[in-house]
């Protein structure tokens, strides 16, 4: 199918942003943002997990129960996402690697079975990755499926308000290319903290 003009820079831009993230957690190199490549070693199960301050809210292993101010572990599996329900806590707590990645992951994946899917997967049907290497997998995986359901859109579905049903955002209200630049917004800043946490973690070192 031939990618329709709107959506193509926006494609491009996904592309890039999932590659970039990609990159700088597997390494061996990534791209330093000016054409150059920068070395930088694979994440490992450690750094995914690590928590910089007190209090943060992470992945977890069912059994240990969920984190500080979190009230039940999102998912499905040996491991859940720290969760709680409306209203969160405030001020917001710090989230782990393996938080921020888990989200965005399960984000893309169930945005995809809104989009070209049996639009019928719920959070609670993710399961939750507690190594780093089956993160980074299962990341690949939903940008992968994220991807094909955008190749899926023709130039009609790119207005139709409620084409992606994806039921934890305002997908119900705005056209679909409203939603495919929401998504690429939350891959760049949910890779861009992700980013500032292994310069952290490779820092704390020093």
């Amino acid at each position: 199918m031939t990618t329709q003009s709107r959506l193509s820079p926006l494609l491009e831009q996904f592309d890039f942003a999932r590659e970039r993230l990609a990159d700088r957690m597997t390494g061996p190199v990534m791209n330093s943002g000016d054409g150059t490549d920068t070395k930088v070693g694979p994440m490992d199960d450690e750094e995914y997990l690590w928590e910089p301050v007190p209090g943060c809210w992470s992945v977890r292993r069912r059994v240990d129960g969920p984190g500080p101010r979190a009230t039940f572990l999102a998912g499905t599996g040996d491991w859940g996402r720290d969760a709680a329900p409306y209203p969160h806590p405030w001020p917001p707590p710090f989230t782990t690697i393996a938080w921020r990645l888990s989200h965005l992951s399960e984000m893309l994946t169930l945005r995809a079975d809104h989009t070209a899917g049996g639009r019928a997967l719920t959070r609670d049907d993710y399961p939750v990755i507690g190594d780093a290497t089956g993160a980074v997998a299962a990341f690949d995986a939903g940008a992968a499926a994220w991807r094909r359901a955008l190749l899926s859109a023709d130039e009609e579905a790119l207005d139709t308000v409620g084409y992606c049903t994806y039921p934890h955002g305002s997908d119900l209200d705005e056209p679909f290319i409203d939603i495919v630049w929401w998504v690429n917004q939350e891959l760049l800043h949910h890779g861009a903290e992700v980013a500032l946490l292994r310069d952290l973690y490779r820092a704390r070192r020093y």
